[in-house]
């Protein structure tokens, strides 16, 4: 398997695979690809995480694999709006944990499944929530984060206080909390809705800077003009 990765501002990952190799990806994510790529849908990872991906974000509950039918074959995989896409290799019991919609495609290796820090609680509400992936290794995955990326090095006890939105990538090691915000005039007039993510080292968090949510409302009042 070979891959590259294009453009500047609404990137795409082109993967070379040889017969016998796969990726599996998010529906949709699909750009183009070789004619004698196959297609085929899957619930990865069981009934009960494709349940928890579907309930749980905009994602269909279905991913679908790529494999070349005869010989080499390329397909390419694109997220919907600007941004970065980055490459992980993980090793066998090697991890991340992503915001639900970040995960582009990996290789067939790669393990996906719901993550949960909460079951109940005002995660629910606060924008991205609080139910997130996780990504096991062995094999090569790739993240799709919104806007401008911050790669951010978290020391022992050090926190941080980010918009929930914003919280794209980590390493499993970094603690993950939704808090109420203070104040009711904040909550009501400070334009961050009603509740802000923690995040605590050690390890690396990456910090998107664009909110699809809010993108979305600025063309709705657009278009609705």
């Amino acid at each position: 398997m070979k891959y590259r990765i294009d453009g500047a501002f609404m990137q795409v990952v082109n993967i070379e695979l040889n017969e016998g190799e796969c990726v599996y990806a998010e529906a949709g994510a699909m750009t183009w690809m070789s004619d004698n790529m196959e297609m085929e849908s899957e619930l990865v990872g069981g009934i009960g995480a494709a349940i928890g991906r579907k309930f749980g974000s905009r994602e269909s509950a279905f991913l679908i694999n790529f494999k070349p039918s005869r010989g080499k074959g390329f397909v390419a995989f694109a997220n919907d709006v600007p941004g970065k896409i980055i490459a992980f290799q993980l090793k066998t019991g090697e991890s991340l944990i992503c915001q639900k919609d970040a995960f582009l495609c990996s290789e067939r290796s790669v393990k996906l499944s719901t993550f949960f820090r909460k079951k109940f609680g005002p995660g629910w509400f606060g924008g991205q929530g609080f139910i997130l992936e996780k990504i096991e290794g062995p094999g090569t995955v790739w993240i799709a984060l919104n806007g401008e990326i911050q790669e951010i090095r978290l020391e022992q006890g050090q926190k941080l206080k980010i918009d929930t939105s914003a919280v794209g990538l980590m390493e499993p090691a970094v603690r993950y909390d939704i808090q109420l915000v203070k104040g009711i005039k904040n909550m009501l007039f400070g334009g961050e809705g009603f509740f802000l993510a923690t995040v605590e080292g050690p390890g690396k968090v990456w910090l998107q800077s664009a909110n699809v949510s809010g993108l979305a409302g600025v063309m709705k009042r657009f278009l609705g003009k």
